[in-house]
């Protein structure tokens, strides 16, 4: 469990170690993995109007690294790192791209290909200003401080590296907390973070003109027991304050039927997520170690002769 700092925000109080435990099996989530694919997408078609040509790339939380591919087709020539904290889906990832697992203390002599990192994307084990991208797909809401994150990710970024992110946002499981309030007033699902704040969190931590914007998307399904299964397999309740007994028979119907009661008019049961997505610079220094101002002069193109 991280305990939160004076100097920064605790977005909800996660374990950080149960996050890992609950990563830790791959077969576990991956029936979730469908709404990663789809944001990926999303993100990906956002990454190519941006103009970058990055030497060394990190995927912050990459999972089973199936983002992983993609981030070396569209940087060929780059050094593309995964970093996650839970060693099982690492070697996954490791296995589905047959590159090698490593851990890592300071960042890889750069070379173009793919290498693995089991490590916490809130404490980068690479030098500050070593990365050009910093890519993480649907990861940023398990850690409980995401403006530390922001800044660590700021500090291993070069001056105008690139951030893009995705993330879970407030209306996402809405019909599940809604359902579960029927049942006790213990929480069931995180409090995610508003878009606005995690704009606020860059600005703070030294990120320039982030840009923000927000979807949402609901998933269909026949049965509660559907439903249940891939909010399951999405993680889970990392909560340090979440309940730790068994809910009684009761209890438990008592949130079935508040479920039963949400479905549509076409019959089905709806889950919404909202998906942030967020991408931003870190810009280059006004002042230097000492607080002097730096000024910089564009030259003057002289002329063309006639």
């Amino acid at each position: 469990m991280v305990s939160p700092q004076a100097s920064s925000k605790l977005s909800a109080p996660i374990d950080l170690m149960r996050v890992r435990q609950m990563f830790n099996d791959p077969a576990r989530t991956a029936r979730s993995d469908f709404l990663r694919r789809e944001v990926a997408s999303r993100m990906f078609d956002r990454l190519a109007l941006v103009k970058t040509a990055p030497r060394q790339v990190l995927d912050a939380g990459c999972g089973s690294g199936a983002d992983i591919a993609q981030l070396q087709k569209m940087y060929p020539a780059a050094q593309v790192l995964g970093l996650d904290s839970a060693p099982a889906v690492l070697a996954e990832a490791a296995r589905a791209t047959q590159a090698p697992r490593s851990l890592l203390s300071r960042l890889l002599p750069a070379k173009a290909g793919i290498d693995f990192v089991c490590g916490d994307f809130g404490q980068l084990p690479f030098a500050t200003n070593s990365l050009d991208l910093v890519w993480s797909n649907l990861a940023l809401h398990w850690h409980p401080q995401p403006d530390r994150v922001f800044a660590e990710w700021r500090r291993a970024l070069r001056v105008e590296g690139l951030l893009m992110f995705s993330t879970f946002g407030p209306d996402t499981f809405r019909e599940l907390r809604s359902a579960f309030a029927a049942m006790d007033a213990a929480p069931h699902t995180l409090p995610f973070v508003d878009m606005h704040d995690f704009g606020d969190q860059l600005v703070e931590v030294g990120f320039t003109t982030p840009v923000m914007d927000m979807e949402q998307i609901t998933v269909t399904y026949d049965t509660a027991a559907a439903l249940l299964a891939d909010v399951r397999a999405f993680g889970g309740n990392p909560l340090d304050t979440r309940g730790r007994g068994l809910a009684g028979r009761a209890a438990w119907q008592r949130m079935l039927d508040a479920l039963e009661a949400q479905r549509r008019p076409d019959g089905k049961l709806g889950l919404t997520f909202e998906v942030i997505y967020g991408h931003a610079f870190r810009p280059a220094p006004k002042t230097t170690a000492a607080g002097e101002a730096i000024v910089r002069f564009q030259p003057r193109t002289p002329p063309k002769a006639p």
